[in-house]
């Protein structure tokens, strides 16, 4: 069972650099500051790195935080991550830009419920994980539309060759938003095998060994080198049609919030800030610039994600009971 949830979580910590990966290049590819070869390799060297610089507060606070390790199980978080993994494939494969945090959540809260009931829930945990997630496009709207405004305020007098210094800046910002998307999201996966050598009695204490830092970057790294380019598509042009200019201020805002999210250990969806941050510095420019259609589809499968895969988890944990009564 531990290797499975080890498995489970090294393919969630793929798809999770594959899929977010496409909301980090999808500004600088639209805007035609780097060329998609490019951001792939930078991005992955990025995503490689950051798990070995940053600390493990959003591992902690998913886990621990979230359940109580004496109430829970090792089947218990595998099923969690198997279910998180099974939506996440499936928004995958019909190219839904869904959020890998938001379905690990709900896993892990339909798996703890059904098995141990309510008590297994971390109450003051469960609003440190939940209201960020929720928070977060708001936050990252707003992030984007400010720092558009600051960088449209600060080009005022600019000339169009200014476009050229824009997509120089945005190797940077590109860089940073990486680093600061596998600092939180890497430390997902990390957090459940980390779990899971601790409730298999490999671990006396939640701490994250270095090993497992490494599995998991390098998860993180070979997705984020790949890239799903029908979520580039529909982020760098269905939205609306981005500038250089548009890509360096999602990006900056994009990045520091993801950032301040992982040294404060609260678990926020990259796909969900980087994309609202596109829209806040679309809307900055001219709020009909935006097709909101879009960024409504996104949010309407972003809130129904946690519900759904609650769902799945718990469809999951009473196919395995009937499955371990049938064979006792």
């Amino acid at each position: 069972m531990l290797w499975l949830l080890i498995a489970f979580a090294l393919v969630f910590a793929f798809i999770n650099g594959f899929r977010d990966s496409s909301s980090i290049m999808a500004g600088v590819i639209a805007s035609r500051s780097m060329s998609p070869r490019l951001a792939r390799t930078l991005c992955g060297f990025a995503e490689l790195a950051a798990p070995f610089l940053f600390g493990v507060a959003v591992a902690r606070s998913l886990t621990t935080g979230l359940v109580n390790p004496q109430m829970i199980t090792l089947t218990t978080i595998t099923i969690a991550m198997a279910a998180a993994l099974v939506w996440t494939v499936v928004a995958w494969l019909r190219g839904i830009p869904s959020s890998s945090s938001h379905a690990l959540v709900g896993g892990i809260l339909g798996a703890a419920l059904m098995v141990s009931g309510p008590k297994a829930i971390v109450t003051g945990g469960l609003l440190k994980v939940v209201l960020p997630l929720f928070l977060a496009p708001g936050i990252g709207l707003g992030a984007g539309f400010a720092a558009m405004q600051i960088i449209l305020f600060a080009a005022r007098d600019a000339t169009p060759r200014a476009n050229r210094f824009f997509q120089r800046l945005q190797i940077v910002t590109m860089l940073g938003l990486a680093l600061s998307h596998s600092a939180n999201d890497a430390q997902k996966s990390m957090g459940m095998i980390t779990l899971g050598l601790l409730l298999s009695g490999k671990l006396t204490s939640f701490e994250v060994p270095i090993q497992v830092i490494a599995l998991c970057a390098v998860a993180i790294a070979l997705g984020a080198s790949r890239g799903d380019w029908r979520l580039i598509r529909t982020l760098g042009r269905k939205i609306y049609v981005i500038r250089p200019i548009n890509a360096l201020a999602s990006q900056s805002a994009s990045a520091i919030v993801i950032l301040v999210s992982a040294i404060l250990g609260a678990p926020v969806s990259t796909s969900q800030v980087i994309s609202m941050a596109l829209l806040g510095s679309g809307a900055a420019e001219r709020v009909n610039k935006v097709r909101w259609q879009v960024g409504g589809e996104m949010l309407l499968t972003w809130f129904l994600t946690v519900p759904v895969t609650m769902l799945i988890s718990a469809l999951l944990v009473g196919v395995a009971q009937g499955i371990m009564a049938w064979i006792s």
